[in-house]
């Protein structure tokens, strides 16, 4: 069986043949050890030293040097549109504030599907839809760097929401 030996990021093949695709659950994308079968059939196992963060456009690079093309499984999400550029950044600013994962694009943002963050959104003013799609959320402040430029740390730290420690969020609603 074929073996993971790689993690190439950013869709850069390097002229490699591209043998195969495999569609990748959240949970998969950032496990270091498994076996997985690509849309093609091709069956491979991966045990990588560290934790992975992959994202949709990596390649999976095969001990005989062949390339996995990386996609990632659509799941349930929520998409939210604003009425302009300022309020997307507000909402935005909202999400990282409450440290939800977000995947940003030019005119909307993508969320899981959670009913707090819903009914946030819509307070917010968004235009909120439920769709199924691939998320690839920013990486943001606890990613740290491995080979492939996509670790992932899960991270567990003390933030007192409390605010006991002069830690104030004040927000002017315009």
């Amino acid at each position: 069986m074929p073996r993971v030996v790689k993690i190439v990021a950013d869709g850069v093949a390097d002229g490699k043949a591209i043998v195969d695709t495999v569609i990748l659950t959240p949970e998969q994308r950032r496990a270091p050890r498994g076996s997985v079968t690509g849309v093609n059939g091709t069956r491979l196992t991966f045990d990588l030293a560290a934790p992975v963060a992959l994202r949709a456009g990596d390649f999976l690079q095969l001990d005989d040097g062949n390339l996995i093309e990386v996609v990632a499984e659509p799941e349930p999400l929520i998409e939210a549109r604003a009425k302009d550029l300022t309020a997307l950044a507000r909402l935005a600013w909202h999400l990282g504030d409450r440290h939800v994962p977000v995947q940003l694009f030019a005119n909307r943002l993508r969320v899981r599907r959670d009913p707090a963050i819903e009914a946030l959104l819509a307070r917010l003013g968004a235009k909120i839809a439920a769709i199924e799609a691939p998320f690839d959320p920013e990486g943001g402040a606890y990613m740290h760097t491995h080979a492939h430029g996509h670790g992932h740390h899960d991270h567990d730290h003390a933030h007192d929401h409390d605010h006991v420690h002069g830690h104030h969020h004040h927000r002017s609603h315009e």
